[in-house]
């Protein structure tokens, strides 16, 4: 039986993943803040319950994340904030950082293995079009050259092994919901579904890439 972890998995797409994955008879483990106290922001959180769970796995999503923590989205650079920054950089960079940092002892070495981030498009520095959103901006770009970084080094100790980081798009969740009004959006179940036949279908050629919900890649 393959064996997945799901990190954030009480989240909207996290939980759908999980949920998905399980009716394909996975043997699914969930870790979240909710579920097993797992606090992505400290690190000796995530390095003890990354050590309670039993590998390897063939599969591990980290989707963990957050669009709006104290505060809306910066439209303007006036209402940026050195608080804020902070706050996101903990959340979207730091966080998956530490725990791709302690990820390692839940990979087979000589076995095939694909690590996802949830990232999004707006840390595209190249498809930045529109401005703004300073913060969350930046931390997903910081995201992005975490995941890239890794997946060199992983590739060493790891050469079966793919790490890429995955955009899911604009899906009804309560962290989008307040700023999706004028895009298309998906269930998290068909958010699911999109994340699993794009990452899943990626071997180590794709290693350290940056993937939307429709498999197309889009430029770091």
């Amino acid at each position: 039986m393959k064996k997945a972890l799901i990190l954030g998995a009480s989240g909207g797409i996290g939980s759908a993943v999980a949920n998905n994955l399980k009716k394909q008879y996975w043997d699914v483990t969930s870790l979240s803040r909710s579920l097993n106290q797992f606090d992505i922001t400290n690190e000796d959180s995530v390095q003890a319950s990354l050590s309670s769970v039993r590998g390897p796995f063939n599969y591990i999503l980290i989707a963990t994340g957050a669009l709006e923590i104290k505060s809306t989205p910066e439209k303007s650079i006036n209402h940026l904030s050195k608080s804020n920054m902070i706050d996101h950089f903990v959340t979207n960079t730091i966080g998956p950082a530490l725990i791709l940092k302690h990820i390692r002892l839940l990979l087979d070495k000589k076995s095939s293995s694909i690590v996802s981030v949830l990232s999004a498009r707006v840390g595209s520095i190249e498809d930045n079009k529109l401005g703004g959103w300073y913060s969350y901006r930046a931390a997903k770009a910081a995201v992005n050259q975490i995941v890239k970084s890794f997946s060199i080094e992983l590739s060493r100790s790891h050469p079966k092994a793919c790490l890429l980081a995955i955009h899911p798009g604009t899906v009804d969740t309560n962290l989008t919901h307040k700023y999706s009004s004028n895009y298309p959006k998906q269930t998290p179940a068909e958010a699911a579904q999109n994340i699993l036949d794009v990452t899943l279908n990626k071997d180590t050629s794709h290693t350290g890439k940056f993937f939307d919900w429709a498999n197309k890649e889009i430029p770091w």
